[in-house]
């Protein structure tokens, strides 16, 4: 992703230096999910604890990547390729999700707000 965001600063227009700085966080953001999970993370964004809502969270951010350049085709097709798998694997109930997709506190989950 971050690579993808930096790709959308060429040529530099006000509309692409945006997109490409949106992308380069939510990349640097999800990177961070996976080490780290701060507990404001829980409360304000819990669909990026389920597969499904990472999975349109990552289809969102290859929309965003796709334009004419070959480099930001790949990028947001690979990243929109993963966001579908995270999708269909909320389908399959043998998955679990993984240690960093559960809730750090599980008493703010929506219900609770």
């Amino acid at each position: 992703m971050v690579l993808g965001g930096i790709s959308q600063f060429f040529p530099i227009t006000f509309q692409s230096v945006v997109i490409g700085v949106y992308v380069i966080l939510f990349g640097l953001a999800t990177a961070l999910l996976e080490f780290q999970i701060p507990p404001q993370v829980s409360r304000y964004a819990s669909f990026l604890f389920s597969f499904i809502g990472r999975g349109i969270f990552y289809v969102f951010i290859g929309s965003i990547l796709l334009h004419d350049h070959t480099l930001r085709i790949i990028a947001g097709s690979i990243v929109g390729i993963i966001g579908l798998v995270y999708c269909v694997l909320e389908f399959i109930p043998s998955i679990e999700p993984p240690a960093n997709m559960r809730e750090a506190d599980a008493g703010w989950g929506a219900e609770q707000v």
